[in-house]
Parts: structure tokens; sequence; C-alpha cells
């Protein structure tokens, strides 16, 4: 169940749309709340839920643009060492780069016991598309980017008494990556060459979780591990001129690794009717630090040097009537990139999120959920610089990214 054109657009490549219902408070109590809707962010959760299923799909439009802002290429003389600067002024200067997206989660809880439950889960929660054209001002850094993830998870929960719950979990993760670019040639008299990387795999991790409830409280602790993802594939790369000797066609691996997370939520019911959300996430985003590109008798390592971040979101849940109950969230999520790397490969900045849902219930253990989150992205610079030919050549991405974002989830979670 992969992503189809899933962008970067929700915490750098990670996409935390996994429940309707988590969407339409902004996901700011989904590490507290019960419920098989729950079971990515907290394993416990699926621990008092009963039999139960839950099917989303969350659509995202984007309206981004990148711009340059003074790119050029630094060449160097071999004879003499002279260097020079050349702009890049032959490329489109304005690009669209963040693609539309579907994004669709399922899982499934079954009790065994009075106090044991298992669970199932199918979600997509780290992909990205970003295209730039072949004559773009951002082609010597990204022309094509595309990672499709699809997550496997296998959860057990306890309820060890009357307020205290456990659970615990493994995934299994399957990656797939292609990532392009354009190669500037050894001299600006050369034509561009071009390099692909394209490889798959599957990796494993785990995850586990806590709650407490008492009474008007609900209170949840959740910790996912970071995944390391090896993928095998090809590697090619094109190159003109007098280095075209040494283009490369071989088979090669890619290593990435996506980050760990740590959630802490508490809800309160302030009243009978509402229902008050607070949550703080801390993501361990400096696992992604590079990509490790190797191949025989070569091989390259793409900085990224990402760093952790802490997200946080207010909710409420409002109980309109018996059987219909609304929501609204407000949440902040930081990039995890910085001025000084920032590539166009995932062109990320600071987010706002504002959020608002619905669910009712259609008939007797059915349920419908619908929420939309408006991301507001603020304005951030593109910045990259990138050694070709052992530094003879330099290239220097200097951009802006600007944009925002509409979610729409959709979801049904049935009791059974």
């Amino acid at each position: 169940m992969t992503s189809v054109a899933a962008p970067a657009f929700a915490g750098s490549f990670y996409l935390q749309e996994q429940s309707a219902r988590g969407l339409g408070r902004a996901n700011s109590g989904e590490t507290a709340d019960k419920g098989v809707e729950s079971m990515w962010w907290n394993a416990a959760s699926i621990a008092r839920s009963g039999r139960e299923v839950t099917m989303s799909l969350h659509a995202i439009r984007l309206d981004a643009e990148a711009t340059n802002n003074g790119s050029y290429v630094t060449y160097t003389d071999p004879k003499t060492g002279t260097r020079y600067d050349v702009p890049v002024l032959d490329a489109r200067q304005t690009e669209k780069p963040l693609e539309n997206g579907l994004v669709p989660n399922f899982a499934i809880a079954m009790p065994l016991t009075e106090r044991l439950a298992v669970g199932v889960a199918v979600a997509a929660p780290y992909n990205f598309t970003t295209k730039y054209s072949d004559n773009s001002f951002a082609r010597y850094d990204a022309t094509t980017s595309e990672l499709r993830s699809a997550d496997l998870g296998l959860t057990a929960a306890y309820q060890v008494n009357d307020w205290l719950d456990v659970g615990a979990g493994v995934n299994v993760e399957y990656v797939k990556a292609k990532l392009t670019s354009a190669m500037p040639g050894f001299a600006p008299t050369f034509a561009d060459g071009s390099s692909s990387l394209e490889g798959d795999g599957f990796a494993y991790g785990w995850n586990v979780g806590a709650q407490v409830h008492t009474g008007k409280w609900d209170l949840g602790l959740s910790y996912r591990s970071a995944i390391e993802h090896e993928l095998e594939g090809d590697i090619v790369t094109t190159l003109t001129g007098p280095l075209a000797p040494n283009s490369v066609d071989s088979a090669g691996s890619a290593e990435i690794n996506t980050p760990w997370f740590a959630s802490a939520s508490v809800r309160y019911a302030a009243t009978d009717k509402l229902t008050l959300n607070a949550q703080i996430n801390r993501i361990g985003w400096s696992e992604f630090d590079a990509i490790r590109v190797s191949y025989k008798g070569g091989g390259d390592t793409i900085h990224q040097n990402y760093e952790d971040v802490t997200t946080g979101a207010i909710g409420l849940d409002y109980a309109y009537s018996a059987k219909t109950t609304l929501r609204a969230g407000v949440a902040y999520d930081p990039t995890p990139t910085t001025d000084q790397l920032r590539t166009a490969r995932i062109p990320d900045a600071d987010r706002t999120l504002f959020s608002v849902g619905l669910n009712t219930e259609v008939t007797e253990g059915v349920g419908f959920d619908a929420a939309v989150t408006y991301i507001a992205m603020n304005e951030s610079k593109i910045h990259d610089d990138r050694n070709f030919y052992n530094g003879l050549v330099t290239s220097h991405l200097r951009g802006d990214i600007e944009g925002s974002g509409l979610v729409f989830s959709m979801g049904t979670t049935i009791k059974f």
C-alpha cells in the first residue's frame, strides 16, 4: 500500500497522515487516545478497543514554488588552477517541484483475551516526490526524487490493570527510491552529464508504548525506532567530453536511515462534551545525516545534515450530539533541514497546520470521519554546494521556496 505521488510536505519526507480522526485535531491527542485509529502512534492504544478495523484516505493538494536566487557553477582550469564562476542563467528560473498525492492507511485490532489484544496495520509513512525540468536551475542538485514506502506493523497490547495499558510492536518496512540529477560538464563548453540511482529493500524496526487512564485524564507515551535501510539497485552516471570514459553503469547500494520518534500526549475531559488534547513529539532526524552510495570501484556520500526537532499540537473534541463529534486543532512542525544545507530534493520549511474534522455514527458500530488540514509553509532558502570531478567543478544552488497545502481526509472505523 504505497502512496501515489506522495509529497515532501509534512515533516520532511515523513507523512503524519495516519488516521482521519487524528487529522481532524492536528494529531494533538493520538498517543493518549484509545482505539485502532491511534495504533500507529501508540501500540498500547488497542488494549481496550475491542474488535475494530479502520481505513482512511488522505488527498494532498500542494501549491509551492521554487525560484532561482543566484545559482552558479564554479569551474577550475586544470592547467592553471584558475577558478571562475558561471551563473546558471540558461535554465528555468521558477519551478513547481512538489506533486499532489494520495496517502492510504489501514489497521485492524482484535482482542485475544479480556486483557490481551493484537493488531495489524499497513501504512505509507515515508514518501516524497519532487520533479524539476531538465533545464531547471536546480538540475545539478536534483531533477527527479522519488521515495515510496510500505510499512507492515504487528502489535500486541496488554491491559495491566484498571488504569495502565502497555504495548509493543514490530515493523517490516519496504522502501523504493529513485534519485536523478544532471552533472555539469567539465567546462562550460561541454554538455551536461547525468546521474541516476534506483534501488529498493526491506528493513525492520520496533515500537513500544504505554497509556494511563484515570477518569478525566488520559496520558500516553510512545517510542518508535529508527530504521536503517540498505537499498540494492543500479547506479548510472553518464559523463561528457574528456570524462566520458569514466561513465558508470553498475549494480550498487544506498544507505538511508529513517528517524526515531518519541511522543507524549494528554487528553482531559473538561466537561461531558468537551475534551482537550495536547501532544509533543521529539523526532530523531539526525539519523538522516547522509545518503551513502557505493558500487564496484567507487561511491559517494550525499550529505543531508538533518537535525532533531520537537513538534507540538493542541486540539479539542466536542460531542455535538450522541452520534456526532466535532474536532479542531493546530500544530507546529519545524523543518529538520538547515539554512546551510537544504537540497532541492526535499525543499523543506517550517510549517503550521490548522485542522477541523468531524466524526458521525452512520449506523450502529460504523463511524465516518472527515477532516481538512491547511498547511502554511514558511518561506525558506534552498542552499546546496556539490563538488564534481575531485572538486574541479562545484555547483552552488541558491533559491527560495514558498507554498501551502491542503489535506482532505476521509475514513471509516467499524466495530464488529
